[in-house]
């Protein structure tokens, strides 16, 4: 048997969302599954399903829709009327360079006197500080523009107001109970705020503040919207599809300077970039600067129009970037040992292991505990927490990564009086404490996964968009999906279920047979399938029998020869049909999930263990009348009770146990004891 390794959630469909997509299909002449694909995400109506599909710069909301947006524009040209030094502070990530470099091009093409300040990740920390704003009054600046930070600034805005310095904030973090007391804070997440679209990155937000400078929307800026949008993983719908569109065919087209030599010291195709290009290709490199020296250098690549010192940046971009990934790796060696010692020791006090994952270090960098921070939680499936201690002063730096269902920013919130600031999003934020701090933190944190996540959320989900059939899957439809593009947050590229399709052939290929390539359907309607880092299922898979396969469609391109592809997710091997008997690791499996379920009602509990295992209800009901007869648990007044003790005993001695195994046929053998 073959599980599935996520739960898969399908999107509902009934009778008038299928209606739907023939009006839609019929009505923009679109192929059936790129109609259904609109309606399930929501795009039901053709005028707006049209606007998804082909909005443009008319579509783009008008700036001064943002609260405080005129009185921002008011500051700044009285600041340039007045010959007033105009300083712009920025992030170090990819979304505040990317918003540093737009507001630099904007004020340059306004001929404003002007320079930028970007704080150093390690040695200064995230936002304003206080020295940074000193600094600002001694070199006679009188008005700072803040793009992708700032929000959370009071006490530095009031120090700044002391010395003679008013400040606009530009920014799209969550604000925090207390505003700043700003000349303007142009949000659109502000409470008071009624833009129509909140989900505006950094970058997107200084794109409004510079239409409404230049009294145009800049599309020929748009290029470094797109990534700072990408790289700060904002949901591409609205404003945002329409500005990374336009963002991606400008660098396909006519590229500036700084983006093809990026592109050139990255081995990046410019004429096919696509949102993942720049996610992977552009992004990590523009971050590298910020993570691991200062974000300047990515901030001079962006803005500069002589190719030779775009190219050397770009190179030291490139070369930053693959030392970033050695410090990487070498941290996430360290913290997964530090969080395998954590779990030893809470099993050695009988205690689970912590829910929230919170790892600590000395000489840890803080320009990559936020990678760390994915990694970790991309092998565990956990919120997790990767902080960097300065050993002189004990103060804690750290990074935040989440699963759906917990809240990061609401967490803080709830742990703020052990924190000495933090800010962010519900999936990522930052933070820093004391590390006398730690302990506490990390329990309260635990207590509210405790109260606000369900038994379901701990398991990795894989929303899965519709149900396909092998004779939808032709190169015309996949060629029309790209109508959907660009895919990111909030628009992902489709994924679909092929749902009890006969596979026609399966083998392994690559250096040690990592791969998993498969032949999906019968007859002359044939669709590939290709399972990356799949390889080892191949054994388990027997050609003429049925199976699920979740994945995207892609065109494979082979000696010159385009045949459709289907990337495998997720595959599931149902029981029903000749499933093998599970084994004493799959007994041990389930039973570790009713212990920690604990007392539950008993009502759906088969049906439930069967969508998170794999097994079909038959298999898991045989299991419970096993544990049951073993006293491994007991059924009472609706519920299910694991023993609080259990004896160690064989399955082996269960008469249930060597019924079913008889049954199916294979041969009985001890299986050792288990508890």
């Amino acid at each position: 048997m073959i599980q599935r390794k996520t739960r898969w959630a399908v999107a509902p469909w009934d009778e008038s969302s299928e209606a739907g997509a023939v009006r839609l299909a019929g009505t923009l002449g679109l192929p059936p599954l790129v109609a259904r694909l609109l309606v399930q995400r929501g795009y039901a109506e053709p005028a707006a399903a049209e606007r998804f599909l082909r909005g443009g710069e008319e579509h783009l909301h008008d700036p001064y829709l943002l609260k405080d947006m005129a009185e921002a524009v008011q500051r700044i040209r009285a600041a340039a009327s007045n010959n007033e030094k105009i300083r712009i502070y920025g992030d170090y990530d990819a979304d505040g360079v990317s918003s540093t470099s737009l507001l630099i091009h904007t004020f340059r093409m306004l001929g404003y006197e002007f320079d930028y300040y970007i704080p150093h990740r390690a040695l200064e920390g995230y936002g304003m500080n206080r020295k940074a704003v000193a600094l600002a009054a001694e070199e006679g600046v009188k008005l700072i523009v803040t793009v992708d930070t700032g929000i959370s600034a009071y006490d530095e805005i009031e120090y700044a107001k002391e010395l003679g310095i008013d400040v606009v904030v530009t920014d799209h973090h969550e604000p925090p109970v207390q505003i700043p007391d700003a000349v303007a804070v142009v949000n659109p997440k502000r409470e008071d705020c009624t833009y129509p679209f909140k989900g505006l990155a950094g970058v997107g937000v200084a794109f409004k503040l510079a239409t409404a400078l230049l009294e145009r929307p800049p599309l020929e800026l748009t290029d470094i919207v797109s990534l700072g949008t990408i790289a700060d993983l904002m949901p591409l719908v609205d404003e945002n599809r329409i500005l990374v569109r336009y963002g991606l065919e400008r660098m396909r087209t006519s590229a500036s300077t700084g983006f093809r030599a990026l592109a050139e010291a990255g081995g990046i195709e410019l004429e096919a970039i696509t949102s993942t290009g720049v996610a992977f290709g552009m992004a990590p490199r523009i971050n590298a600067a910020g993570r691991l020296e200062h974000a300047g250098r990515a901030v001079e690549l962006l803005t500069t129009d002589d190719y030779d010192n775009a190219i050397l940046a770009a190179i030291s971009l490139d070369s930053l970037n693959k030392e970033r990934q050695r410090v990487v790796e070498s941290m996430v060696k360290e913290a997964e040992q530090q969080w395998l010692e954590k779990c030893a020791a809470a099993e050695a006090r009988g205690e689970p292991a912590p829910p929230v994952i919170v790892l600590a270090g000395e000489g840890w960098n803080v320009g990559v505990i936020g990678i760390v921070a994915s990694k970790i939680l991309e092998r565990n499936y956990k919120p997790v927490i990767v902080l960097g201690i300065d050993g002189d002063t004990g103060m804690c730096k750290g990074s935040a990564r989440s699963i759906e269902g917990y809240d990061l920013h609401a967490a803080l919130t709830e742990c703020r009086y052990l924190l000495d600031h933090y800010g962010g999003h519900q999936a990522a934020a930052g933070m820093s404490l004391h590390r006398d701090r730690l302990p506490a933190f990390e329990l309260r944190l635990g207590e509210l996964a405790d109260q606000w996540l369900k038994e379901d959320d701990w398991i990795p989900k894989t929303a899965v968009d519709l149900t396909c059939s092998i004779n939808e899957a032709t190169l015309e439809t996949i060629s029309e999906l790209s109508l959907l593009e660009p895919f990111g947050v909030g628009n992902p590229s489709p994924r679909l279920l092929f749902d009890g399709v006969e596979l026609a052939e399966r083998r392994t290929i690559g250096k040690e047979s990592k791969h998993l390539k498969l032949t999906l359907g019968s007859g002359r309607r044939l669709l590939d399938g290709i399972g990356f880092g799949m390889g080892e299922l191949s054994d388990g898979l027997q050609p003429g029998r049925k199976i699920q396969a979740v994945g995207e469609l892609s065109v494979n391109v082979w000696n010159g020869q385009r045949k459709p592809q289907l990337q495998l997710h997720d595959i599931h091997y149902d029981a029903l049909n000749g499933e093998p008997f599970p084994e004493r690791e799959h007994f041990g499996m389930v039973y570790q999930r009713l212990r920690k379920l604990g007392e539950t009602p008993a009502s759906g509990l088969i049906k439930r263990l069967a969508e998170q295992s794999g097994f079909a209800e038959g298999t898991v009901r045989m299991m419970l009348e096993v544990f049951e007869e073993l006293q491994f648990i007991t059924f009472r007044d609706g519920l299910m009770v694991p023993a609080a003790a259990p004896q160690k005993r064989d399955l082996a001695t269960s008469s249930r146990y060597l019924e079913a195994k008889e049954s199916s046929g294979q041969p009985i053998r001890s299986l050792h004891g288990m508890r």
